[in-house]
């Protein structure tokens, strides 16, 4: 089995470009979140946390048949950062690593999960990226030698700090999933979205 890799999946967030709830809205019969969920429960993640906050009361229950840890940020107006941290402190210490995957990107398979996760175990770096034609995109590997460096982010920007200072910790992972790069901010983006009718 190898290295133990956990998935987080960041559904905290309050959609102010849409305006709306975006992990709830439904893509292929059911939401953009379970479908997300349900793709990394399909690969070889070893366990599954969700960070809720926005919306939380609404989301909570389209989970409770999924064997996945939920948890709630409820600092989540302070921007992704603190959800990385929030599932961080959700796993638990038999987790090697951790997979940050976006409740807006439905469309990355459990296929390039299982790339992203076998490059980490095969390999040596403590970050694993994946690229698509030489852009990358989500979700990023982070091993748990960096887990302080995830520790000390703040507001909005996430982990992108991390990869553009740091780059000889990252693993460059071409994949064949477009998906990568494809995240639902705007009501045109979910135009899209919805218009692609198979998987």
């Amino acid at each position: 089995m190898g290295k133990n890799v956990a998935g987080i999946v960041l559904a905290a967030g309050e959609g102010r470009r849409m305006g709306r709830l975006k992990q709830s809205l439904p893509f292929r019969g059911k939401s953009m979140l379970e479908t997300v969920v349900d793709h990394a429960l399909a690969s070889s993640l070893y366990r599954v946390v969700v960070v809720l906050g926005h919306g939380a009361g609404e989301l909570v229950p389209l989970l409770e048949t999924r064997p996945v840890t939920v948890a709630v940020n409820a600092d989540f107006g302070a921007g992704q950062a603190s959800s990385l941290k929030a599932g961080l402190m959700a796993l638990t210490a038999d987790s090697d690593a951790a997979l940050f995957l976006l409740a807006d990107q439905p469309l990355v398979s459990a296929e390039t999960i299982d790339a992203i996760v076998s490059a980490y175990r095969e390999g040596d770096a403590p970050v694993v990226a994946p690229y698509w034609q030489g852009r990358r995109g989500n979700p990023v590997l982070f091993g748990r030698e960096t887990f302080p460096l995830l520790a000390n982010l703040q507001g909005d920007a996430g982990a992108r700090g991390i990869l553009s200072r740091q780059p000889e910790l990252v693993l460059a992972l071409p994949v064949a999933d477009r998906g990568i790069l494809f995240d639902v901010d705007t009501e045109e983006d979910y135009r899209v979205l919805a218009g692609m009718q198979v998987a």
